[in-house]
């Protein structure tokens, strides 16, 4: 979803402005708007809220992507932690649905992270962050573990029930989440599958 082509550029005045106001990025990325990419794009379990995305070849490391919401002008900034997410779920407000739960599974996943990075929804090898450069041996085995997470209908308490390959550190689990209303998510259970990989995902936000 934050990975795919739906996204549209930010130019002119426009970027001008916006970089004026996140420059420099907690203190730490400078932009301007001669070397700085901005695009966004809308998000299907928000009315009114857009994800930003911004990138400086000059940063480092060079993969490194900024992300932001926008809520009416207001900017929250996705750095790897919830309440971002969850102070924009609550004043939009969210609004989750059986046709984009999955959706909002992958972003916050993927945004909302532990110490090893994102806990990265696999669901192809096609998708941009599983890792690319792998021997056979490795490429096996989470080509022969990953596949599309699935909606498995409301537990009693109305919470969307959803299960997942999810690519952590250098391992692979498959999960079952509780996706309440409001857009908290709990994992449920989570069950190893291949450990020890070579290769982590790699997709730094801050």
């Amino acid at each position: 979803m934050y990975m795919d082509d739906n996204w549209n550029p930010v130019q002119g005045e426009e970027l001008a402005g916006f970089l004026d106001q996140i420059n420099p990025i907690g203190d730490k990325y400078h932009v301007n708007s001669s070397t700085t990419y901005v695009d966004w794009r809308p998000l299907p379990f928000y009315d009114q809220v857009a994800l930003i995305r911004v990138k400086d070849p000059a940063w480092s490391p060079k993969n490194l992507f900024i992300y932001y919401l926008t809520d009416q002008g207001n900017l929250f900034w996705l750095n790897g932690t919830s309440p971002p997410i969850h102070e924009v779920n609550a004043q939009a407000p969210i609004k989750i649905t059986e046709e984009n739960v999955l959706e909002y599974l992958k972003f916050f996943c993927f945004f909302v992270r532990g110490e090893a990075g994102p806990f990265l929804i696999a669901e192809s090898m096609e998708d941009t962050y599983v890792p690319k450069e792998l021997d056979d041996k490795t490429k096996m085995v989470i080509e022969g573990t990953i596949r599309p997470a699935t909606y498995e209908g409301k537990d009693d308490a109305g919470n969307w029930l959803c299960d997942a390959v999810v690519y952590y550190a250098n391992a692979l689990f498959i999960a079952n989440f509780s996706v309440q209303p409001g857009g908290m998510i709990e994992m449920l259970n989570d069950e190893p599958i291949a450990a020890d990989l070579p290769v982590k995902v790699d997709a730094p936000v801050s």
